[in-house]
């Protein structure tokens, strides 16, 4: 992808928050989806957003022909995320189908199980990924942002060749791979003071619901006291999913070990300079599989890359440029 940040946003920070809060999503009108609730095989629900076509019904029967695009969502994320608000416009320009799962307590609604979601979570993505391929007759593409495509990508590496059963082509957009790399990054300086409040805003609640549900589950105390990912993780996230503590599950979650074991077409996207990733922890291509694209262009921040259209009004600028990129690879390796 050859990007270039507009000259008034310099820094991965600006290039982030920027797109995040104030750059278009969509070039007309706001998609529209329609939500169905699918029951896990632990009982458990997560919801899935269909994208409904201008004057038609979602894309997801039988019988239906085009390429289905899945969005796996970031940390904290949604349908209603400025990524998942830009993919699924691309999609509805190119005639694809395009579907946003939820993880478990993301939609609005908490979810059940005493789990929830994680990073290295292949085998609710495989789950996922099996059922959306037997609901769609054409190619199934799916794009993972931040976590969800780490998960992605664990899940591709897990999987190796059978992954071509149920997609034809994945992507991922700014995974942090190697998740010990990014979950000390975050914990410090700017990051910490920014990107980690407002995730823990809406995780220590979330969490504590869950301890709500299921008594004992963890030490509520000390997840209130917790001031970053390290100690959310080291007190939930890691052992509420089968994890020793939060070392263990960064160790064990991480894809980029796996990447040289991905057997479908896969695009790896990740800017230079995005806060949440050091450079330095960025897969080359000696860490990945020939069927793997490296995309890491010098800027673009994290999920960010606004734009600005040549016909259009330079600001507020938009967030359409990657996801068409993306777009295209994946429509290419069909």
């Amino acid at each position: 992808m050859d990007y270039q940040a507009p000259w008034w946003l310099p820094g991965g920070n600006l290039q982030t928050i920027w797109a995040a809060l104030r750059a278009r999503r969509f070039s007309n009108l706001p998609p529209v989806f329609r939500r169905e609730r699918w029951t896990t095989p632990d009982r458990d629900f997560v919801d899935v957003d269909w994208l409904v076509p201008p004057g038609g019904a979602p894309g997801q029967t039988a019988g239906a022909k085009p390429p289905l695009l899945v969005l796996f969502h970031g940390l904290e994320g949604s349908s209603g995320s400025h990524y998942a608000q830009a993919f699924a416009d691309v999609a509805s320009r190119r005639g694809w189908a395009c579907a946003v799962p939820h993880f478990r307590g993301c939609s609005g609604e908490i979810n059940l199980a005493p789990r929830a979601y994680h990073s290295g979570d292949f085998a609710e993505i495989d789950w996922f990924l099996q059922r959306f391929a037997d609901l769609h007759a054409g190619p199934v593409v799916v794009v993972g942002i931040s976590l969800g495509g780490n998960a992605l990508m664990r899940w591709a590496g897990e999987m190796g060749a059978q992954a071509g059963q149920a997609v034809a082509a994945i992507a991922s957009v700014c995974a942090p791979l190697d998740l010990a790399a990014s979950g000390l990054a975050i914990g410090r300086g700017f990051n910490r003071l920014v990107y980690t409040r407002m995730f823990l805003q809406s995780m220590r609640p979330k969490a504590l619901q869950k301890l709500a549900q299921h008594p004992g589950l963890f030490d509520g105390d000390a997840l209130r006291a917790a001031r970053d990912l390290y100690a959310f993780d080291e007190i939930f996230t890691g052992p509420v999913h089968g994890f020793k503590g939060v070392e263990d599950y960064w160790r064990r979650a991480s894809a980029k070990p796996h990447l040289t074991q991905i057997a479908v077409p896969a695009l790896v996207l990740n800017a230079v300079n995005d806060p949440f990733i050091p450079a330095g922890s960025l897969p080359r291509p000696a860490d990945v599989s020939a069927q793997v694209s490296l995309w890491q262009p010098a800027q673009g921040g994290h999920v960010g890359f606004p734009a600005v259209s040549a016909q259009g009004p330079c600001f507020p600028g938009h967030v359409q440029a990657m996801p068409e990129a993306v777009a295209a690879f994946l429509a290419a390796q069909l």
